[in-house]
């Protein structure tokens, strides 16, 4: 028994060493330095069936149309970022659990949509469920309207149609952050990506107005972020900028802070528009460095503010994220895109995303359950929080 108890010890004191080395090797890297698994609208609760029922013909006459109608350019931008084709309801077919179980587990990267509604009362009656009402049906999943009468931003993903939350309000989502901070202090810092919903889809009456994010709500939205957070759990792009003349020069020099220095902290990656697509932004106007902002804007490599990049199609882009990378550039790719992978249980997008070297690795599926019954899920390899990057932490 003795003997037992002695190796047990043992294997407990290894474990907690290898732990404790593997943090040590970590914080010695910067945050440009890592890499780290993280949910994509990471908020989401599932879309009432009859909702979807509803919207997928609707969605696919309208995506014909324009298809049909876009330019060659763009149209070719859309389907890097939407390589396949799958139905609305099959593109929604996810849902994660809340912040602190999706910390808990290991993800380091959370996605919070975003809507700008400065009077309130803007997202209380969603057309789809009053549609389906007016039809009969009775049965549609409850969804949370706490605050949704008060003015401030709210979390969703699309008006009217995909609208149920575990975080009804922004003020809401960053609370269960800093909560779960608190209890962890020391915490390896998070990636919080932060999409500025500007654009509606009102395929029914009574839908919702959504309004764009000009300079002043961006401001209220940089706010919000240091009210609930508190400014010492931020690294923004002035403590990156440092002494050099642009974001841009600081980040092609690595000036980014070590693991060490921001344990314990929150990284702000801002798209400024509706899916990314629009990188025109009042988010900095004025500010061409970012100066005084608290998150970092998506970009392209020759902005001055360039900092962070999305690039979303790692097997289109394997070569341009690897670059980038190497550059000194924070990227975002995804492991799957709109349910395909796990539909099908192929993890090619997965390891290529991963093989890419980008930083923030994006997955709908991060434990095994989907609604595909099939095995597909996605993990960080080797396991744990995060892990040497393994095109720019190499000695």
């Amino acid at each position: 028994m003795k003997t037992m108890m002695t190796r047990a010890l043992g294997t407990m004191l290894l474990a907690c060493a290898t732990t404790i080395c593997g943090a040590q090797s970590l914080d010695r890297l910067k945050i440009n330095q890592v890499q780290v698994l993280g949910t994509h609208n990471s908020y989401a609760r599932p879309v009432d069936a009859a909702v979807l029922a509803l919207v997928d013909p609707i969605f696919e006459k309208m995506g014909e149309t324009f298809m049909k109608s876009m330019p060659e350019d763009q149209l070719a931008a859309f389907r890097e970022f939407h390589p396949n084709t799958v139905k609305m309801s099959e593109g929604l077919r996810y849902n994660h659990p809340p912040f602190d179980v999706q910390l808990d587990a290991g993800i380091r990267s959370i996605e919070i949509d975003v809507y700008n509604d400065p009077s309130g009362n803007r997202f209380n009656r969603p057309a789809a469920y009053q549609v389906l009402r007016q039809k009969g049906v009775t049965d549609l999943a409850p969804f949370d309207t706490t605050d949704l009468d008060k003015p401030g931003f709210k979390v969703l993903h699309m008006a009217d149609i995909d609208f149920r939350t575990h975080y009804t309000t922004f003020k809401g989502a960053l609370a269960a952050m800093r909560s779960w901070s608190d209890a962890h202090p020391g915490h390896f810092p998070v990636y919080v990506m932060i999409e500025a919903k500007d654009k509606g889809i009102p395929l029914f009456p009574g839908s919702a107005a959504v309004l764009p994010f000009d300079e002043k709500a961006f401001d209220a939205l940089d706010q919000e972020v240091i009210g609930q957070l508190g400014r010492d759990k931020l690294i923004t792009p002035d403590d990156v900028r440092g002494q050099f003349p642009t974001l841009r020069e600081a980040v092609l020099a690595k000036n980014w802070p070590t693991v060490k220095a921001a344990r314990g902290k929150f990284i702000f990656l801002l798209l400024p528009s509706t899916a990314g697509m629009d990188l025109a932004s009042d988010y900095v106007k004025n500010r061409p460095n970012l100066e005084g902002r608290v998150m970092f804007m998506q970009s392209k490599p020759q902005d001055s503010y360039a900092a962070f990049l999305l690039l979303d199609n790692a097997i289109m882009r394997q070569q341009e994220i690897q670059q980038a990378v190497k550059q000194g550039f924070l990227v975002r790719t995804r492991s799957d895109i709109e349910t395909y992978e796990a539909k099908v249980n192929d993890h090619t997008r997965a390891e290529a995303a991963f093989k890419s070297g980008a930083q923030v690795i994006s997955t709908d599926f991060f434990r095994p359950g989907n609604g595909y019954g099939t095995p597909y899920f996605v993990t960080l390899p080797g396991g744990g929080e995060a892990r040497p990057n393994p095109v720019n932490a190499r000695r």
